[in-house]
């Protein structure tokens, strides 16, 4: 607090230290680390927070949850009265009482009864009649957006409630994807997770922060503060199950008394790999630092008789302190010893502007960032080629004359012409034979010849060569916006096949209408409309090229090509 209010230099900076420039490094996380948090915000320092932290223990997720719980069941006064007092509804210590004291029934009952058109009363109303076709996801996105939860819980705890809301949120999403999107099953789900979160602290932000030096690997800081380095492992945390050195065989000998040589030995090899890694992260801890690293702790307060002072032996402190004393160039101030160098080299200037998101002061903000957003308006449906509007033309019977032989014939030739084309000439046949005996089975074998018989002169005719060919695709998806009398349209669509030359474009679909006809002029309106679609999107791809549309007929089989003028006398 010193440093920040006297404005005491950064000598490699040339400028004052900021509370971006420190970061405290704690050996593990515990009640220390969370209270020096604490004590830093009492002194209104900027500070970060911890770089890890159990979710549902944060006050922003824990006033979500008193939230949904109200929502789940009013009759909770204490839940209830957590929400009155909270961001939400930001009821008075006074208000509370006068609420709660002498009332008949629960405090819900009391404020619904008493208060019916204060603001807490119509907002937990809202959020009471959300819970019943909610999932869980959109009730807080709800209440975090439209209601200005965020708004509310970001003013009252600071920015660093940013993160475990998002997380949150995050939680929300993930809970839905694998279960059923209920309120009370992610309430139950969420609060058994005990998930833990860890904060990006690779940017300060102009904040102190807090973490532990396993987390701080790749950081840095100009200023580096160690506070609690007199202590070293005493192996109370130890696993109490020994592993041999081959480990596959444990041992566990309960008590000490039940040790034997063996697990002595193994026991020392864990302490010893135990305070390298202590050594070690010593070694992480110091390197952290750019300017000033401070070593600092505190002691026993009741030292063993023999020890003259209360710190471990082996601890960082020792460590460190014997090294120091050897040096040329210590001072000792207020018992206090001090290590310095010079500054040589020109500051590195021009990291004086700390990033930091600051809300922007009401007079400032935009109109649209309290209001509603506007109702997006509805798109209109995309034409779709294959089904036009217009009568659909009368076919026969599939059960009329003949068999349901009739009926699966379009389709089996359907599939042929869509997937023959793309083996060599000479397997074409025997392949169409064996798909056909493989899947209707059922049919008498000299229908199934005469479908493949058919199928194969459409395919292998001189004069459909192109259609059939290596430049046709089956089954190609085309979607575009074509201009109509009525303004631009979105199209969409897929046809059977397209074939694609040098100055053509040929589109391909199949019929199946039972009886197909045998003259143009009897082609239904409906497929000249349907053709007339797909050529205006693809006129607009292919510009230059001339695009001409074949109806096949499955059930003759036959090509028909149909005439481009008529064509254009249903372009929409």
């Amino acid at each position: 607090d010193g440093w920040l209010q006297d404005g005491e230099m950064l000598p490699s900076r040339k400028r004052p230290i900021n509370a971006g420039d420190i970061m405290i490094l704690v050996r593990k996380r515990s009640q220390f680390a969370d209270e020096m948090v604490r004590r830093l915000k009492a002194r209104n320092i900027p500070v970060a927070g911890s770089d890890r932290m159990e979710l549902t223990e944060q006050l922003g997720v824990m006033d979500l949850i008193a939230a949904a719980r109200f929502a789940l069941l009013p009759d909770d006064d204490l839940n209830t009265a957590i929400v009155l007092k909270g961001p939400f509804a930001d009821l008075s210590e006074d208000q509370l009482f006068d609420l709660s004291w002498n009332r008949n029934g629960t405090i819900w009952q009391a404020l619904t009864k008493n208060h019916p058109d204060s603001e807490a009363c119509i907002a937990l109303t809202e959020l009471r009649s959300r819970a019943d076709f909610m999932p869980p996801f959109e009730f807080f996105t709800t209440l975090l957006g439209a209601d200005r939860g965020r708004e509310k819980l970001v003013a009252r705890l600071g920015q660093e409630a940013n993160d475990p809301i998002d997380e949150f949120l995050n939680q929300a999403m993930n809970f839905e994807r694998e279960h059923v999107a209920s309120m009370e099953g992610f309430m139950g789900w969420i609060e058994a997770a005990q998930t833990q979160i860890k904060r990006d602290m690779e940017a300060g932000n102009d904040k102190v922060r807090v973490m532990t030096v396993h987390g701080s690997k790749g950081l840095e800081a100009n200023i580096v503060i160690l506070p609690d380095t007199c202590s070293a492992p005493d192996g109370r945390m130890s696993d109490k199950v020994l592993w041999g050195e081959d480990k596959t065989l444990p041992l566990w000998p309960g008590i000490r008394e039940n040790e034997t040589e063996a697990c002595s030995a193994l026991r020392d090899d864990l302490k010893e790999a135990e305070l390298e890694e202590y050594r070690r992260l010593l070694y992480v801890a110091m390197t952290r630092a750019r300017d000033r690293l401070y070593i600092t702790g505190w002691e026993r307060k009741n030292p063993a008789k023999e020890a003259a002072h209360g710190r471990d032996e082996g601890s960082w402190y020792e460590l460190v302190k014997p090294a120091l004393e050897g040096m040329d160039g210590l001072e000792i101030q207020d018992e206090i010893l001090q290590f310095s160098t010079p500054q040589r080299d020109a500051p590195v200037t021009g990291d004086e502007a700390s990033i930091q998101i600051l809300p922007l002061p009401i007079s400032e903000q935009p109109d649209w960032l309290r209001g509603a957003p506007p109702i997006e308006p509805e798109p209109s449906l995309p034409l779709s080629p294959s089904k036009p509007t217009g009568e659909e033309p009368t076919v026969s019977s599939p059960f009329e004359g003949e068999d349901t032989s009739r009926y699966r014939r379009g389709s089996l030739i359907h599939r042929l012409l869509q997937s023959l084309p793309d083996l060599p000439a000479g397997e074409r046949a025997q392949a169409a034979r064996r798909w056909l005996e493989k899947t209707a089975s059922d049919l008498e074998v000299d229908i199934l010849e005469d479908i493949a018989t058919e199928t194969l002169n459409i395919v292998q005719h001189s004069d459909f060569a192109d259609i059939f060919g290596e430049n046709s695709l089956p089954e190609v998806a085309i979607a575009g916006t074509i201009m109509t009398d009525a303004g631009p349209r979105t199209i969409a669509g897929q046809v059977d096949r397209l074939c694609i030359g040098e100055d053509t474009i040929t589109i391909v679909d199949y019929k199946t209408n039972r009886p197909p006809p045998k003259d143009e002029k009897d082609v239904p309106e409906i497929y000249f409309r349907q053709m007339a679609l797909y050529k205006s999107a693809l006129e607009h791809i292919y510009e230059k090229h001339q695009i001409r549309c074949m109806l096949v007929w499955t059930h003759a089989p036959r090509v028909m090509v149909l005439d481009t003028d008529k064509l254009q006398t249903h372009t929409p």
